[in-house]
């Protein structure tokens, strides 16, 4: 993977641009993989999937050796195998998942927008890093019209976008495969984060990730 391969930018006119310079930890570290890795994407890492997606999945972050790397969200890291295994089971995906950006493997119904577009040191945002992200999550959120369900994959992705729709994190509290609707309307369902560390200790299990998504395509006919 190069940083010039080609990759499926849907909603570019909301994306920050290749530099973008909001958050100095962020850009230092981008800096640093820059000049160890110069064959990697590192850079914000844009939306993927389905421009007419019913269904939006919220991530955190990329992630140091999948996104950041490949420059297609949760592509080359154990978080996007389990994800991308569970969107073909739903019936959202089309072709063979290969760890690549230019595998072949597309979305069908449905798109990856993340809470913060860079990766951030030990994968941990700072609030302030979340927050001045958050202008480009709503940009998307509001190109997505036929999006009405959306799946935060962990409790950052599910506060932030609680807050771009105006809603009290009190009022709308995080928890596995819980929904709610939101303040304009659009219907926002919990998960917990299908990273390996969540697999690993029993906390998220592939059936209970699954029935996240059934629950999506259930409220979707309601």
């Amino acid at each position: 993977m190069t940083r010039n391969a080609p990759v499926d930018i849907p909603l570019a006119a909301t994306e920050p641009d290749r530099d973008c310079p909001l958050c100095p930890r962020l850009v230092a570290l981008r800096e640093e993989l820059r000049a160890e890795h110069p064959d990697w994407w590192n850079a914000p890492v844009p939306a993927w999937g389905d421009p007419a997606a019913w269904l939006a999945i919220i991530g955190l972050a990329p992630g140091k050796h999948g996104a950041n790397r490949t420059g297609r969200p949760f592509t080359g890291d154990y978080a996007g195998d389990l994800l991308f295994e569970t969107l073909s089971k739903m019936g959202l995906a089309r072709g063979s998942y290969g760890s690549a950006a230019d595998d072949g493997f597309e979305l069908d119904g449905a798109i990856i927008i993340n809470a913060v577009k860079c990766l951030p040191p030990q994968n941990k945002p700072t609030s302030a890093e979340i927050n001045q992200c958050r202008q480009f999550l709503s940009r998307q959120e509001e190109e997505l019209p036929k999006a009405r369900i959306f799946i935060a994959l962990g409790r950052i992705a599910h506060d932030s976008f609680v807050r771009h729709c105006g809603g009290r994190l009190a009022d709308f509290p995080f928890g596995h495969n819980r929904s709610h609707t939101l303040p304009d309307g659009r219907i926002l369902i919990d998960s917990y984060h299908c990273s390996r560390y969540n697999t690993n200790t029993g906390r998220l299990t592939p059936e209970m990730f699954e029935a996240v998504f059934e629950q999506a395509k259930d409220l979707r006919r309601t």
